[in-house]
């Protein structure tokens, strides 16, 4: 994997890839994976070339992140005041073979992606509760320019 994790809560588990010369099997998340918190929903994000999608925070919900096709650059924000790693950023890039990983994004945390791959990526999502947009807030890219969090999202990407 490319990143290290310092922000209190997230979590990174590498994940079991069964291949064999017919395709793979790649797992992601089970009842009894470590901080499984509960099923609410599962879906899909593609991200085409050099196409950024940011910034997000949830209220309640936890994000658990793989990227099975192409590469993901995340980039997770800490603005909880009463944090101990207030202030702080995480880059991390998952896909496969070489970084595919559960990230664990808890919640009220900002993060964003952008695809580092030639061809789409595609993001698998299995939240602990169901999409509530009342929960969610989303802001623009530029939003979070200050502290660093949207240059280090744009750097090196393909277009």
């Amino acid at each position: 994997m490319t990143g290290t994790v310092s922000i209190a809560g997230v979590e990174l588990t590498p994940l079991r890839q069964i291949e064999d010369a017919r395709g793979a099997v790649l797992h992601m998340l089970r009842a009894d994976s470590p901080g499984f918190a509960g099923f609410g929903e599962c879906y899909f994000s593609q991200v085409n070339p050099g196409s950024v999608k940011a910034w997000k925070r949830h209220q309640v919900q936890t994000q658990n992140l793989a990227v099975p096709t192409g590469r993901v650059r995340f980039v997770i924000y800490d603005a909880r005041e009463s944090s101990h790693t207030h202030g702080r950023t995480d880059v991390i890039e998952l896909g496969r073979p070489d970084c595919y990983a559960r990230l664990c994004i808890p919640p009220m945390l900002y993060y964003g992606f952008a695809c580092m791959s030639a061809s789409a990526a595609l993001i698998a999502n299995c939240a602990d509760r169901p999409h509530d947009p009342a929960e969610s807030e989303s802001l623009a890219p530029e939003a979070l320019a200050q502290g660093g969090p949207l240059s280090l999202l744009l750097a090196g990407l393909t277009s």
